[in-house]
């Protein structure tokens, strides 16, 4: 989607839509009293039908309002103004955005002061509206036609200021969304392809595709005997049931001399479980374990799209989970990159032992930080439901950052638990640790195992687990957590 800023005088504004906000039952803000006005009271008599109930996220499209140059008018009702928050205003922007793309108007007009709450500074109200207006436009093509899309779709969506002062930091926040929106939308595409489709081997094709657009960014594709010569067994231990052959994927974007900032990404493109099968119901979604690789690459497109000043890679193990008489079985033993052992108690805690090998390797870069993105745990869904990630690390400032990232992009993510104790959980009288942690806290545990890894580094993991995909008739990927991650790189670049 376009999106431009406008200001000027909003009455004169031709387009085909224009979006304005109601508070209460009729209350018109000042901008909207304005149009009113200029209609000869033709809203205020609508309105005083009861056509629009004051419950935010309400809307009444009206055809050719009086004394306006706009062709429709779009009344979205923001609910009690004492109560209207950041959570009440995307809720507005959704609703606007669904009545937009089926109303045949290709184009339209928010009145952003009529619709933000007094609460909100200027660059959440643009972020907002920039990235509502792109998740509901995402329409997933690569496998199927799309039927149920609008013939003619909502293509450009202006937002109009009503100080011309405001045009130029609005402009930056609005190409820094834009990059970020393409970013989630190219994370949704990825992880939404079937597993036949999005193979190991296609993401390092899609990371190369990366290097020709950015000629910037540096890209290594490890294969499998190069893994095996520098002691990978870890991560190729779960690759042995599958045919298709497991990559190490290495970004490099040097936009700033210094440490890197790492971010590896579990890349499991279809994880069946192997010989620890997974049950039937829901396997099909398995195809989603590659998310956090997706959110890598989504991440590492929406800097090189904002040309970032900073140091910034991406590590992405990738392979598939799969039962054949070469897989991993239970109770067999490992050994990692590091050199450590690990007694395999179930093959389905292999998301662990591809991200171990990969946060191994990525000492050799001396990195700033690393922050690993992984759906790792079931046992993190139970605890957080399907609304935040999971954040651990013992790191207060990068704990910090990422939390104040992730709340200003409305990418929320909970803090675990990273305690000594649980350790315990892990030991093994075969080896240096088992991969599992046993019945209790599997999130913390599974953390825990990976923490063993990151010992000469700062390190944070995500577990998005919860918040990677839709399940039901919203099935789908939700592109998190790019925007988190977005905007805790732009913090870092202040």
């Amino acid at each position: 989607m376009e999106f431009q800023l406008k200001s000027g005088v909003l009455t004169a504004q031709k387009t085909a839509c224009l979006v304005l906000g109601v508070y209460g039952k009729r209350k018109l803000p000042p901008l909207t009293a304005a149009i009113d006005k200029e209609s000869n009271g033709y809203l205020t008599k609508i309105l005083r039908r009861g056509d629009l109930t004051p419950e935010a996220g309400q809307t009444l499209l009206l055809q050719e309002v009086p004394g306006l140059r706009a062709e429709r008018v779009l009344l979205v009702a923001c609910g009690n103004r004492k109560e209207y928050d950041r959570t009440a205003y995307r809720k507005v922007l959704e609703a606007a955005v669904s009545v937009l793309q089926p109303s045949g108007a290709t184009e339209a007009l928010l009145a952003l002061p009529t619709l933000v709450p007094e609460s909100l500074d200027l660059a959440t109200s643009l972020r907002d509206a920039v990235q509502i207006a792109e998740a509901q436009s995402y329409r997933y093509t690569a496998t199927k036609k799309d039927d149920k899309a609008p013939k003619r779709p909502l293509k450009r969506l202006q937002l109009w200021l009503a100080e011309e002062e405001e045009q130029t930091a609005a402009q930056t926040v609005l190409r820094q969304e834009q990059a970020i929106a393409q970013g989630i939308a190219w994370t949704k595409d990825l992880a939404n392809l079937p597993g036949n489709l999005c193979t190991p081997t296609y993401l390092a094709e899609q990371a190369l595709a990366l290097q020709k657009e950015f000629p910037d960014l540096r890209v290594e594709i490890l294969e499998e005997d190069q893994m095996r010569e520098l002691g990978m067994g870890a991560l190729l231990s779960v690759a042995r049931g599958s045919r298709q052959p497991p990559k190490l994927i290495v970004l490099d974007y040097p936009g700033a001399k210094g440490k890197p900032v790492v971010l590896v990404g579990k890349g499991l493109t279809f994880d069946a479980g192997g010989i620890s099968l997974k049950p039937e119901k829901g396997m099909d979604e398995m195809k989603y374990d590659m998310s956090g690789a997706a959110a890598v690459l989504g991440t590492l497109r929406a800097a090189l799209t904002m040309r970032l000043p900073l140091h910034l890679m991406g590590v992405i193990p990738s392979c598939e989970n799969l039962p054949d008489g070469n897989a991993n079985k239970p109770g067999d033993v490992v050994t990692s990159l590091s050199g450590q052992t690990i007694e395999v108690l179930n093959t389905d805690a292999e998301g662990r032992l591809i991200l171990c090998d990969a946060l191994t390797y990525c000492e050799r870069f001396d990195p700033e930080l690393v922050v690993d993105i992984a759906t790792l745990t079931g046992a993190c869904v139970v605890a957080l439901g399907e609304q935040l990630a999971g954040l651990f690390t013992q790191d207060e400032d990068l704990a910090q950052a990422l939390l104040q990232a992730g709340e200003k992009a409305e990418d929320p993510v909970w803090r675990m638990p990273l305690w000594e104790p649980y350790q315990s959980q892990l030991e093994s009288p075969f080896a240096d640790m088992a991969n599992i942690g046993g019945k209790y806290g599997g999130a913390i545990t599974a953390a825990c195992f990976l923490a063993r890894f990151t010992k000469h580094y700062p390190w944070a993991h995500l577990d998005i687990a919860g918040v990677a995909w839709k399940t039901g008739k919203e099935k789908g990927a939700t592109g998190r957590p790019v925007g988190l991650l977005s905007q805790f790189l732009l913090d870092r670049c202040n």
